[in-house]
């Protein structure tokens, strides 16, 4: 193959199901230009295409990850087919040489994104914001492979296993979000939290002994702090210990689980109020609270002892918090138990 009529890659080359697959780090300035996004494609329909279709909104978000973190950011590797006859040019005949060489690949041949499609179009953008990234490199895998059938088969294969992690996990290891951060200052400051927070999953089940989950503190702490100001983050999340422990005062079921005279499992099982869409309400609660009595709120708290918080209280949660018995999360429903219990405690809605 003449090197001088197409692409030339450093490589390594390695076996999957019999077949040679090779390894590069590209610079990202040719990223967009061997990775061309095909509009004629696109508007073909499923079955004639060998990828999702490019989803335009998620882009902005992740160019200005790129953009704000260029010391920190990490991109995972691209997975493409070429479908060309290639040839791979080894440095030596034993050993580990024979396996590191140059792929070189005709200039007639087409590049399919077999994962990956998105971060090649942030990256594009990321490039016109900051032309000095294209010095950088991401790591693209690329198979030999012809035909649709076979890229349609290695994106249904690629995508088979992949699982996003839990809620509560990417918040306890996320360390550029401020109420990420602020969250796990309140859970592991905070002696109402001590011990009953789980911080990997984001559901619950029957045995476990959590109460919450830390997803569901995230979600009620931002509805909390929502508008309100501090000096630093460091009052923001003491401030939000102090209102949680307030309201714990007021949830004898949650004081009986942390003395060990309940399970968090029957807590759970038979009220409501230890479910992420409660805490959310009680997040939205005091934010309207400390706005509107930032004099006297822990005295409206004490309203919240009133509230029947069973789950067999259907005639106030089934419609609110529960759909035919089932917690429900939906904005809907967070919003019609903070008005409930907006209205318990005698805040004007």
């Amino acid at each position: 193959m003449d090197s001088r009529f197409g692409y030339t890659f450093p490589a390594i080359r390695g076996v999957q199901s019999g077949r040679s697959y090779y390894t590069s780090m590209c610079p990202l300035r040719i990223i967009p230009k061997i990775f061309l996004f095909d509009e004629a494609e696109a508007e073909l329909s499923p079955e004639l295409r060998a990828q999702r279709t490019l989803n335009r909104g998620r882009i902005p978000e992740m160019v200005d990850y790129i953009v704000n973190n260029q010391e920190t950011y990490t991109f995972s590797a691209l997975t493409a087919s070429i479908d060309a006859a290639v040839d791979f040019e080894q440095i030596g005949s034993s050993g580990a040489a024979n396996q590191v060489g140059m792929l070189h690949v005709p200039m007639d041949a087409k590049f399919i994104i077999n994962d990956g499609q998105h971060r090649r179009a942030a990256i594009e953008e990321a490039l016109k914001q900051n032309p000095k990234l294209g010095d950088e490199s991401i790591a693209v895998v690329f198979f030999v492979d012809r035909g649709l059938e076979r890229c349609q088969q290695m994106f249904a294969d690629l995508n088979r296993y992949a699982i996003r992690p839990a809620k509560s996990l990417g918040i306890l290891y996320d360390h550029r979000d401020d109420m990420a951060q602020l969250t796990r200052l309140v859970v592991f400051k905070s002696e109402v939290f001590r011990g009953i927070v789980e911080m990997e999953k984001s559901s619950l089940s029957l045995r476990s002994r959590k109460l919450f989950t830390l997803s569901a503190i995230y979600s009620a702490t931002h509805e909390l702090l929502d508008g309100l100001d501090f000096k630093n983050q460091e009052e923001a999340a003491d401030f939000a210990i102090v209102y949680w422990e307030e309201v714990t005062k007021h949830m004898q079921e949650w004081n009986r689980v942390r003395e060990g005279k309940l399970t968090a499992g029957e807590v759970r099982r038979d009220f409501i109020h230890s479910h992420g869409i409660t805490l959310q309400a009680l997040g939205v609660v005091g934010n309207k609270l400390l706005k509107a009595r930032p004099g006297d709120w822990k005295k409206q708290l004490r309203l919240l002892n009133n509230v029947d918080w069973s789950r067999s209280n259907t005639a106030v949660w089934e419609g609110r918090a529960m759909v035919e018995g089932r917690i429900s999360k939906s904005s809907t429903h967070i919003e019609a138990t903070s008005a409930y219990l907006m209205k318990q405690i005698k805040l004007a809605v």
